[in-house]
């Protein structure tokens, strides 16, 4: 008797994108497509057995304002009573379809680690951004002004200063040693306390407060969860030290952000960068946008050209062991 072919749903541009190498990968006859473009206008219950939901299909799409494609693409997700596997291309997924999804059986796998050289690298970038003064630089340029920083304006030497990471996943594991490099101290913080290199320090999360004191940089990277959402509040900005800098590539609820906001105008944190907010897009009013010592990034410190395929060469591994039946990689239960 023969198999029936497995059936993967995924959009009509990662079918024409991706569609040959996915078709190499799989047996000929073992591996259907199905587009989400027809399924919608099929208006009827979708066969796949599997999904594949790239970046493309979220396009623009914020965690409050999902785009057209997204929903439509959720709405077939939700009319495939077969579904049994979804791979995603963020490396969180906090949407509320992949609980529901979850909910019903379907494994859910991330992109985790594709995405954590250029997010770590956009941290890294911001520390030296921001220890260096450039946006104040680029404010003086635009109002034409010289204004050297000397003196008491002159920015403190990176080597010995202290960096607390909050989650140490491959993100949070990448900055580290950058930061090491730099020859910086650092103190990372995870569920457990168990060592992690090259972290100088490491604590669970419920120890945060006891280092924040010696935080001259505090840096989210972890996953939004019970444990960590608004972890970065005003008790926590008021532990670190005068002249301390906030540093968010991790999700906007993790971080209280009237609390930020208010630690930067009175000038307890000297500057941020936060690539993640509360509501997304940034409110056009948010005194975020004007704030000098602020660098407002739309979520784009993961975007690379190289990210696409680095994701896709996830979901082929991922593929191949679907159909060994071997455990996947970044499956969101398996996390915790």
């Amino acid at each position: 008797m023969n198999t029936p072919p497995l059936k993967l749903l995924l959009s009509g541009f990662a079918h024409r994108t991706w569609g040959p190498r996915i078709a190499a990968a799989v047996p000929t006859g073992g591996l259907a497509f199905v587009t989400a473009e027809e399924a919608v206008a099929s208006d009827g219950p979708c066969e796949a057995d599997i999904a594949f939901m790239t970046r493309e299909v979220t396009g623009k799409s914020s965690k409050d304002n999902p785009t057209p494609e997204l929903r439509d693409f959720e709405i077939v997700l939700r009319r495939a009573p077969r579904l049994r596997w979804l791979q995603i291309h963020p490396a969180g997924a906090e949407r509320p379809i992949y609980r529901e999804l979850r909910d019903r059986g379907v494994k859910v796998t991330t992109a985790s680690g594709a995405t954590a050289v250029t997010v770590s690298h956009s941290a890294l970038g911001a520390v030296i951004a921001l220890n260096r003064r450039f946006p104040l630089l680029a404010d003086a340029q635009r109002r034409h002004a010289w204004e050297p920083r000397l003196g008491e304006r002159a920015p403190r030497d990176l080597n010995g200063q202290c960096a607390v990471i909050v989650g140490l996943g491959p993100i949070g594991r990448n900055i580290a040693v950058l930061l090491k490099t730099l020859e910086m101290r650092v103190v990372g913080a995870r569920r457990s306390p168990d060592p992690v290199e090259p972290c100088d320090r490491t604590i669970a999360y419920d120890r945060l407060g006891e280092v924040l004191p010696e935080a001259d940089w505090l840096i989210l990277c972890c996953p939004a969860s019970p444990l960590t959402r608004g972890i970065a509040n005003a008790a926590a900005l008021a532990a670190m030290p005068a002249g301390g800098h906030f540093v968010n590539v991790a999700r906007g609820e993790i971080a209280v952000e009237y609390d930020i906001i208010a630690a930067l105008a009175s000038g307890h944190l000297a500057g941020a960068y936060l690539d993640v907010f509360e509501n997304e897009p940034l409110d056009p009013a948010s005194p975020l946008w004007d704030m000098p010592n602020v660098i407002v990034s739309p979520h784009t410190a993961s975007h690379s050209l190289g990210q696409n395929e680095a994701i896709f060469e996830i979901f082929l591994d991922n593929l191949a062991r679907w159909r060994d039946g071997r455990d996947l990689r970044n499956d969101v239960d398996g996390l915790g």
